[in-house]
């Protein structure tokens, strides 16, 4: 009997798959209204990013904010209209002038932000009609409502993984921190029993590496066809 392959048993979610929520600090989403002060910058289990701990004038913890490059600790940060365009400013699209990098950008108004979330990533404000239009940072041109919110400026932590891992035990704990597998085989070089492209008395796939999208999960690996018309 052979053993399901990787799709299947990521699809199943099981504890190797699964994100370790429990480590998790919080969900950085848009706070509130008003005017913030930097209290610290943390490593947050399972981002690339840091994370800024932000207080309000109360002096109490109100949120955390994904950490923007040159951000420091007793720095002010704004949130909501009139915020002008300084790094670490949130406010809407339309209030954003054109040429400005923004992050943590919302998809529809009030979801908190999904769009350039990761270190480094920063997106380009292209120009303003009835909907703001960015550049990503696929370098994809998407339109957003101008209610939406963003973060000005680009996420911190671009350089962390250009350090050398030096040892594998390493990477094990970061890709295991993010719900990753840290190593992977090609399916070419498993038996017949456990991979559609396994078996043979050489490694090849053996038959149209290409599978409908339709295809059941053990059997869609390879490549998707036909593919999705790019615009």
């Amino acid at each position: 009997m052979g053993k399901p392959i990787i799709p299947q048993r990521r699809g199943k979610g099981g504890l190797v798959y699964r994100s370790p929520s429990h480590r998790h600090v919080a969900k950085p989403v848009h706070l509130g209204e008003g005017k913030y002060s930097v209290k610290g910058i943390i490593h947050a289990p399972g981002r690339n990013a840091p994370l800024l701990v932000l207080r309000n004038d109360n002096d109490k913890v109100s949120g955390y904010q994904i950490a923007f490059n040159g951000a420091h600790v007793g720095q002010e940060v704004t949130i909501g209209p009139g915020s002008g365009i300084s790094d670490g400013s949130t406010t809407s699209l339309g209030m954003i002038p054109d040429g400005s990098t923004v992050y943590n950008i919302e998809s529809q108004p009030g979801d908190g932000g999904k769009f350039c979330r990761t270190a480094g990533s920063a997106a380009l404000v292209v120009s303003h009609a009835e909907t703001v239009t960015l550049k990503l940072a696929s370098g994809k041109m998407r339109s957003f409502h101008p209610s939406c919110l963003a973060t000005i400026g680009s996420v911190a932590g671009s350089g962390a993984r250009d350090s050398p891992v030096l040892k594998a035990g390493n990477s094990v704990h970061f890709y295991r921190s993010k719900a990753r597998r840290p190593i992977s085989v090609r399916g070419v070089a498993m038996n017949a029993i456990n991979h559609p492209h396994g078996g043979g008395n050489h490694q090849h796939v053996g038959k149209p590496s290409t599978v409908g999208r339709g295809a059941p999960p053990g059997r869609k690996v390879g490549r998707l066809s036909p593919q999705r018309r790019k615009k």
